[in-house]
């Protein structure tokens, strides 16, 4: 947990911390027509002849960012002018900092071990963090409610010992954050522990989360659409659909695989991800592929249970609440990893030290 708190408490500001090295690429608004995915596709091939298209990320008052392959595995992104398709700006994605991402996030994950090992030892043990953390409040609490007992549960005697010191740390810190890292944990094991996950979906909503399955394209219909003006017929409907929105994320579809779609994500806010919808066309038809609703509904359509589904990442790295909430976020995360410490000290010190003494 020391690990799991610490490396969460980094990846926080991940976003925050890559807009400060890389800022986004702001562009002034004007009355013209933004590029198309099919004005994109002639640059890019233009440019890195044979390279694949991976993503396009439309952001509304910045640069466009497309995403391909080149230089052998390592991906591309490179910032387009939304209105003229002028290159802007590029760097090799996978860079030091997205590296180090990385590997903060593989630590968070699975402690860098083999995935499937790390994931049930982090997982679990953050289950274990849970009853700890449940048991620890009955331990906190006092027998008897005086000013004494207010004082230890409430302050921290910075004046008193070292030992009383590390003590009142894990009390008094491990109360003011207590529903927090319960939070923070709750919503960290949806993603590593499957029975919980469809426990907590099924509880909320009474339904068992849908089997998840690629969208498909029908490769038997009539091919009189080329990609590109498929992709330029998707775009339209998504932009009439929801003008208001702030971005739009294109999953370009492999070019090798028939049956495969095009998806694209509707961002109506840019720094947060509970709201986004994902809509799915044929590539052939452009028709719109109908998935289950807790792939695709729109979140104000949504009920209750999938809602909370939906925010759950953002809870989870305090981003519901914007920079106060990853804030709080941060210090609960730093707090949480002083837990196990200090209470491997006081327990070390009622095992040892009176042992110690007598020797």
């Amino acid at each position: 947990m020391l690990v799991v708190c610490l490396t969460g408490a980094v990846w926080v500001f991940a976003d925050d911390i890559r807009d400060l090295v890389d800022p986004p690429i702001v562009v002034d608004k004007q009355q013209k027509s933004i590029i198309s995915p099919s004005d994109i596709s002639s640059i890019v091939h233009r440019l890195y002849p044979g390279e694949p298209i991976n993503t396009v990320f439309y952001k509304d008052g910045f640069a466009v960012e497309v995403l391909i392959k080149k230089w052998g595995n390592d991906p591309l992104l490179v910032f387009l002018d939304p209105y003229s398709g002028k290159v802007l700006y590029k760097r090799i994605l996978e860079d030091r900092l997205t590296l180090f991402f990385y590997w903060i996030e593989a630590g968070h994950r699975n402690l860098w071990l083999p995935f499937k090992l790390g994931k049930a030892v982090v997982n679990y043990g953050t289950l274990i963090f849970v009853v700890l953390l449940i048991t620890g409040l009955i331990w906190w609490y006092p027998k008897k409610w005086n000013r004494s007992t207010r004082n230890k549960s409430f302050k921290i005697k910075w004046d008193a010992k070292w030992k009383r010191i590390n003590i009142d740390l894990h009390n008094v810190l491990g109360f003011y954050t207590l529903l927090i890292l319960l939070l923070l944990s709750l919503t960290g094991m949806i993603y590593g522990i499957k029975w919980y996950s469809n426990g907590i979906y099924l509880a909320t909503t009474g339904n068992s989360i849908p089997e998840w399955s690629a969208p498909a394209s029908d490769s038997t219909a009539i091919k009189t659409l080329k990609l590109e003006a498929a992709l330029d017929l998707a775009m339209g409907k998504i932009r009439k659909r929801f003008p208001q929105s702030a971005g739009y994320f294109f999953r370009m579809p492999d070019s090798l695989d028939l049956k495969a779609a095009i998806e694209i994500d509707v961002y109506p806010k840019l720094n947060s991800y509970y709201a986004n919808q994902n809509i799915c066309f044929d590539r052939y038809t452009v028709k719109e592929i109908v998935r289950p609703a807790y792939y695709s509904a729109r979140f104000e359509e949504a009920g209750t249970g999938l809602k909370i589904r939906r925010m759950n990442y953002d809870i989870h790295v305090g981003r519901i609440l914007g920079i106060p909430g990853k804030i709080i976020a941060f210090l609960a995360s730093l707090i949480g990893a002083s837990l196990p410490v200090t209470g491997f000290i006081i327990w070390y010190n009622r095992k040892f030290g009176k042992k110690s003494k007598k020797r």
